[in-house]
């Protein structure tokens, strides 16, 4: 690996830490935010005006003149992609794949679902459709406007939902490049009860906050 793709790591990895800490405090310090993460709290606060140039990271006003940051639409998907790209390139990714996606067919049985559709075209779709063969739940087709291919893994490919002949009762998020777009778009079609993804797409807040 170049110096470049190790440096690019580096900060993709320092950038996925302060939006998952952020995420799940947002009221803590940067003093607390650089012991958590390991680094100088220059580093912590020039990190945190980047986040905030780009739009992934708001700062408000908190109790006793401190300041809360909160992720934006866009920096909870910026922390998808990087939750995903880390996964993809680590040798945990099939691993933990593997044990959401037979999660989420367990979830999808409980709700007493029948048939799903998945949605995007991955390697998280072929263990998607691996889990599936282990559960009571079928998959009826694949949807991917950007496929050229007419079937993956043995299942027909739709360009849209509309497209699917089948009748079918949820929908699971297997895009790995756009998983928060295609999560939301899935959700103001089909509402968010129906929707399901793998926990390692890190999407499960975006399922508890109200679709605009």
């Amino acid at each position: 690996m170049s110096r470049i793709a190790q440096n690019d790591e580096a900060e993709n990895r320092i950038v996925l830490s302060l939006l998952q800490s952020v995420e799940r405090d947002g009221g803590q310090t940067q003093r607390r935010l650089a012991t958590e993460l390991g680094i100088a709290l220059g580093l912590v606060n020039a990190y945190v005006k980047r986040c905030i140039k780009k739009g992934l990271v708001k700062v408000g006003e908190a109790p006793t003149r401190r300041y809360a940051y909160y992720l934006t639409p866009q920096g909870f998907a910026e922390k998808s992609r990087l939750t995903v790209e880390y996964f993809t390139h680590s040798f945990s990714f099939f691993r933990q794949a593997r044990t959401d996606c037979a999660d989420v067919f367990a979830i999808a049985t409980e709700r007493g679902w029948n048939s799903v559709v998945l949605a995007g075209i991955s390697d998280l779709a072929e263990i998607a459709r691996i889990a599936s063969l282990e559960s009571d739940v079928s998959v009826v087709g694949v949807v991917d406007g950007q496929a050229s291919a007419e079937s993956f893994v043995g299942l027909m490919v739709f360009a849209d939902f509309d497209g699917v002949a089948a009748e079918f009762d949820g929908v699971v998020i297997t895009a790995l490049r756009s998983a928060h777009e295609t999560y939301i778009a899935a959700v103001e079609r089909f509402g968010a009860k129906r929707v399901l993804a793998p926990r390692l797409l890190g999407l499960e807040k975006q399922a508890r906050r109200p679709v605009s």
